[in-house]
């Protein structure tokens, strides 16, 4: 909380401070909104926030233009072209608790006695998009904006599955709503970030934002975003006269829209609303950072209408930042599979967000720099995005005269080899080839489950074996015994044989698998398959040049450059040929367009929901993919065929308005049956 009162002060002294405010709420939504990089937490934003509202209605002759009060989202960025939005798009009034929120209602239905229902929604911690449609098919998409003008994204925004390239009706209408990362996306994409020596995105909403305002739409796809839309430019396009009935009409033009929404009438249930998804919040697979409360009728709405920057007809409820204080007990520095060593804050153990935290990652030198930490301090803990344990803030009310700077290190903790700064790197990298930690790391990496599944190959057994100079890198895996193997702690004769089968069965694995085990940079599972499906041989990858490589489908610049890179090494060729003298299999024994069998799946959209008895997801998606199938996380009007398990939820529900072929696993596995019979 910002430390100067409003109390007291006279007219100078209240300008003084607004101007103060007003610069530095600024710069921080420019970082925000701009910059995709925020240096402050939102509540320390928010709080900030408030105080200038309190000054300028205080004292409104001082309002100035410049005043963030004043404007809507942040500036429209260059080298992406421009979007005039005929209809503003507003943001929405922040209240931070319950008693301001029900006070705002209670002037709300004093000043419009109509109103008798309020339709509550969860406030995604997203980047805010319209769509827009002609005839039904979407022809362009752009960001929020300063509320007046947009950015266009429109080859991006195609790329989102949850977003229709044509709806169900053949209508003209503008649409708007939010586009998120998953949760799941977001650790996935930032732990990339960081093997990467780039700086990670502060939060989901932010990580979003700089995936959509990519320049190369190919980026964007890869970041599997999605979206949830919620309000229309002109309600005249629909036939709905509710807030709730419009997101029922627009689920069934094929939008993906969150059905957590409830329709209320009081305070009371307003209240519940709140509780039960604050509670929720951290289950969800989505960031939320508040509950919104509409008027539900669309009719007053437009009566009561809006200011320059906010509807007056609606308000969003902040939730209270969840913090811990701990104590920062040392930072240990560790050395992953790329090289990069990493620091991670070692504390007192805290309940956040009803899991217990001991540890939080500190991402980079810069970054432990900028935060100004000292071994000793008590510092303030929350969750990146709901997910990730980060340190905000150290209190230095609290900092022990005996706190210790924290040194960088120059050396490499596991092998003491120089560190380096790459190019335009934030990260400390060990680049020494031989360095154990990197190839324990690379060894646990290929021997992993979607690498070549070495079962019965884990951390600690990998560590055994480099520390009785058993293995030097992943080809001396095919080189183990009976008696090396046997000699291991705990390694009795029927682990040692299973072991020795699993390491001999991997041989046999398909040609993706190898691939993404092999750890070259940027190149991941699915993008393994790609191009092991596309070349068929590890020869053939080997020769290919880069224009060969980017004739697969959604395979970029970035990804070509890192194979050739990886294949213009003789350390990857020698690696190579140790692999294939160890019989380790070189091709690609997936499907092709040749042998698939005639069926029901092939070329088609498929959705998978809900649990599976029988099999796992994975294993369901991998016989799919066999057959020709393309696997699509949302429900569309593009979807053919949903396979629901038990406890379908909205997918399927979704799917039933849109007339989409459902299938139960039990009929699933009967058609697999009669394919393969």
């Amino acid at each position: 909380m910002d430390s100067v009162s409003i109390d007291g002060l006279n007219p100078d002294e209240a300008k003084k401070e607004m101007l103060r405010l007003i610069d530095k709420l600024n710069q921080w939504s420019h970082e925000y909104y701009e910059l995709d990089s925020p240096t402050v937490e939102d509540s320390v934003y928010d709080n900030l926030y408030e105080k200038l509202t309190r000054i300028e209605h205080k004292y409104p002759d001082l309002v100035s233009k410049d005043s963030p009060t004043q404007k809507v989202g942040g500036a429209v960025l260059d080298g992406l072209n421009k979007v005039n939005h005929d209809v503003p798009m507003l943001s929405l009034g922040d209240v931070f608790s319950k008693r301001e929120l029900f006070e705002f209602l209670n002037r709300l239905k004093n000043n419009n006695p109509g109103i008798n229902a309020y339709n509550c929604e969860l406030k995604i911690d997203g980047l805010s998009i319209s769509l827009r449609y002609e005839n039904g098919i979407f022809v362009q998409g752009s960001t929020r904006g300063n509320g007046l003008i947009g950015e266009d994204i429109t080859e991006n925004l195609k790329t989102i599955p949850s977003i229709p390239k044509k709806l169900t009706k053949p209508i003209n209408i503008e649409v708007r709503g939010e586009c998120y990362m998953p949760k799941k996306s977001f650790v996935k994409l930032n732990e990339q970030r960081e093997k990467d020596g780039q700086k990670p995105f502060a939060n989901p909403r932010n990580a979003a934002a700089g995936s959509l305002r990519q320049l190369d739409s190919m980026v964007t796809k890869s970041r599997n975003l999605s979206t949830f839309m919620y309000n229309v430019s002109d309600y005249n396009d629909l036939k709905s006269d509710t807030q709730s009935g419009m997101l029922e009409e627009l689920s069934s033009l094929g939008f993906s829209v969150n059905d957590t929404y409830q329709v209320t009438h009081n305070s009371d249930e307003i209240g519940k609303y709140i509780d039960n998804y604050t509670n929720q919040r951290s289950q969800l697979d989505y960031g939320i950072d508040g509950i919104v409360v509409k008027t539900n009728s669309l009719a007053l709405q437009s009566k009561i209408g809006h200011t320059v920057k906010v509807p007056r007809w609606a308000i969003a409820y902040k939730f209270p930042p969840e913090e811990a204080e701990t104590k920062l007990l040392n930072v240990e520095w560790t050395v992953g599979r790329t090289g990069v060593v990493t620091p991670t804050a070692i504390m007192d153990e805290v309940t956040l967000a009803g899991t217990k935290v001991s540890r939080a990652s500190l991402h980079n030198p810069d970054y432990l720099r900028e935060k100004g930490l000292r071994i000793g301090d008590v510092v303030r803990l929350h969750k990146a995005g709901d997910i990730i344990p980060e340190i905000s803030e150290y209190i230095a009310s609290k900092r022990p005269d005996d706190s210790e700077k924290i040194d960088i290190p120059d050396e490499c903790p596991s092998c003491e080899a120089k560190l380096v700064h790459l190019d335009e790197e934030v990260v400390l990298r060990c680049i020494n080839p031989k360095c154990p930690a990197q190839l324990t790391e690379q060894i646990n990496h290929f021997a992993s489950r979607n690498a070549m599944n070495i079962d019965g190959l884990g951390p600690k057994i990998v560590n055994q074996l480099f520390e009785n100079n058993l293995v030097s890198d992943v080809a001396s895996l095919y080189s183990l015994n009976y008696d090396d193997l046997f000699k291991l702690d705990k390694f009795g004769e029927k682990a040692t044989n299973n072991l020795i089968n699993s390491i001999n069965n991997s041989k046999k694995n398909s040609l993706e698998r190898l691939l993404f085990g092999l750890g070259i940079r940027h190149i991941g599972a699915k993008a393994s398959k790609l191009i092991a499906k596309h070349f068929g041989s590890m020869d053939k990858l080997i020769h290919a040049d880069s224009d060969d490589i980017l004739q697969i489908d959604t395979i970029g610049q970035t990804i070509a450059d890192s194979i050739k890179t990886y294949f213009a090494n003789d350390d990857s060729i020698k690696l190579i040929d140790e692999l294939r003298r160890a019989d380790v299999n070189m091709k690609y024994l997936g499907s092709n367009a040749q042998n698939i069998p005639e069926n029901i799946f092939n070329d088609k959209h498929i959705v998978l929901t809900g649990k599976l008895q029988e099999m796992s997801r994975p294993q369901a998606m991998e016989i799919l993919e066999t057959l020709g199938a393309k696997i699509i996380g949302s429900v569309s009007s593009k979807t053919d065929i949903l396979i629901a398990g038990e406890k379908a939820g909205s997918k399927l529900t979704k799917a039933q308005s849109l007339n989409v072929k459902i299938m139960s696993e039990s009929d699933f596995l009967k058609e697999i049956n009669r394919i393969n019979d």
